[in-house]
């Protein structure tokens, strides 16, 4: 959808803009272009306390019914109640292996539609267009889906046997694009599209009412400038309500240390992969050096140890830390994490085991390759540095660490790759968004500073008519974010009917 460059009349305010067109932003359309859940007649629900509480009212749909209510007593794994809660109700039991049915019906009702726009900068999917393509997806394949569409069904009229329950990031993208398209939600996708600001505006209208100004621009072909040619128009929409639905991965998370802006020190792994396909990376390059004890980092050292490129793996963690992802990963089900995970383990190195400065002084230059250390052991060619923090980044490609002992250590790589996560941006909101988080000091971070929002509408506590889903309040997983969708989609389903309350007591007064 092209977006003209005009300025929206009070008129002409959209009831809903959502910020993001990746899953969040997907399965929050759905539910507002009339798609409704209901309980079954012919379901059931393995939790008996839950079955009693819908079959009370069985004739309305989920988003009719008292969600608090609902969600009392369950337990998952999502600190968000009703993500617990429908995650329970579309994959029940699915913690513990079972593959039972989901009790509830969807009907497609279009009277029940909301009109509404979804603005995202790529094609639906948001986020898992720019993944790596290979790496098989930390979640099952089932958590990974959206309502109305089995994901196991459509990777198999796509490809071959499904592997290992998981798909790839590409699969996985492939299917919200497509998901939109067979849902028919694609006319209320914008893409294309960067917002600059939004802003809360007084109506001068009859109705009196506030609503939210969105601006932004749009990439469109530019017929003037030739074939192929894009420019950037500008845009603005004016809605009642708006969600930010935007993920956490705009901006890589940095370090803060010295020399980290140098050319060889990278933060992404699709750097890692242009390395590779220019081949500046085999077998005879100096040591890659990844810092970083998470999932990327763990793609990043097994698409280096691939090409036989010998690498150092330094993170602040120890191996046996239960924070660890790895440590909470099944190892039957994710297998080269697990292997990513025994490497860590078996190859630990100190700073006596590795060429270094001699104490926490200034580090020497290395006359050497100091690649001698790592022709030892199960894994030849890595060697895991855990409880080790970046001191500098050097113009000579060396890089200065520091063991727990204060003992300095010095590397000589080929680069570098920090893949330690990454923040939302959050730069079209006043101050990047920080005094909507929990806390409004802090930079807003999926784990650690989270927007605070009403557990049960996620409506922001301190600011009204501004609602977030997905990791912008602390969901990582796409089997839970689903959750934040109900929770919107029920409460402004909630507003609507009071509205229309309003308006029929005006008419009888």
């Amino acid at each position: 959808m092209d977006l003209q460059n005009k300025d929206i009349l009070p008129r002409e305010i959209l009831p809903v803009v959502v910020i993001g067109n990746g899953p969040s932003g997907i399965c929050l359309s759905y539910l507002l272009s009339g798609y409704t859940p209901y309980l079954s007649p012919e379901g059931t629900h393995p939790n008996p306390l839950l079955q009693g509480k819908l079959d009370q009212q069985p004739h309305l749909s989920l988003l009719e019914l008292d969600l608090e209510y609902l969600c009392e007593g369950l337990e998952g794994r999502s600190s968000n109640p009703v993500a617990v809660l429908f995650d329970s109700l579309l994959l029940p039991d699915s913690d513990f292996g079972l593959d039972h049915a989901s009790p509830l019906l969807w009907r497609y009702e279009p009277e029940r539609a909301t009109p509404h726009l979804v603005l995202g900068k790529g094609p639906p999917g948001g986020a898992w267009h720019a993944m790596e393509g290979s790496m098989l997806t930390l979640s099952l394949a089932n958590w990974m889906e959206l309502p109305g569409l089995k994901l196991k069904e459509w990777m198999r009229e796509k490809r071959r046997n499904v592997r290992n329950d998981r798909a790839t990031p590409a699969e996985i993208a492939s299917y919200y694009q497509h998901y939109v398209n067979q849902m028919g939600l694609e006319d209320s996708f914008a893409c294309g599209t960067t917002v600059t600001s939004i802003q809360r505006v007084n109506c001068e209208g009859a109705s009196g009412r506030p609503f939210w100004k969105v601006q932004g621009t749009q990439k469109r072909e530019a017929d003037e400038l030739g074939e192929g040619s894009l420019s950037e128009v500008p845009f603005i929409v004016c809605a009642d309500y708006v969600v930010l639905a935007t993920g956490t991965h705009d901006i890589p998370a940095r370090l803060g240390v010295e020399g980290e802006g140098l050319p060889f020190v990278c933060h992404s792994f699709w750097e890692l992969e242009a390395a590779i396909s220019r081949g500046q990376l085999d077998h005879t390059s100096d040591p890659v050096l990844v810092v970083g004890a998470g999932l990327t980092a763990a793609d990043a050292v097994l698409a280096a140890h691939h090409l036989n490129t010998p690498v150092y793996h330094a993170f602040r963690r120890s191996v046996t830390d239960p924070g660890l992802i790895f440590n909470q990963l099944p190892k039957l089900l994710y297998p080269e994490y697990h292997k990513v995970h025994q490497m860590m383990t078996q190859q630990q190195q100190h700073g006596q085991d590795i060429p270094s400065s001699g104490g926490t002084g200034t580090p020497v230059d290395q006359q050497e390759n100091n690649t001698a250390s790592m022709s030892t052991g199960s894994y030849p060619g890595y060697v895991s540095l855990p409880k080790h923090r970046v001191v500098a980044f050097k113009p000579d490609r060396k890089c200065v660490l520091e063991g727990e002992d204060g003992r300095r250590t010095v590397l000589q790589v080929s680069m570098v790759l920090v893949l330690i996560g990454a923040h939302p941006n959050l730069s079209f909101l006043p101050e990047n968004g920080r005094p909507l988080g929990l806390n409004p000091q802090e930079p807003i971070t999926c784990r650690r500073n989270p927007l605070e929002v009403d557990p049960y509408t996620y409506e922001l506590v301190s600011e009204g008519g501004l609602y977030a889903m997905g990791p912008l309040v602390g969901e990582n997983f796409v089997r839970f974010l689903k959750g934040g969708a109900l929770a919107i989609a029920s409460d402004l389903a909630k507003k609507q009917r009071a509205k229309e309350e309003n308006r029929t007591t005006l008419r009888v007064s």
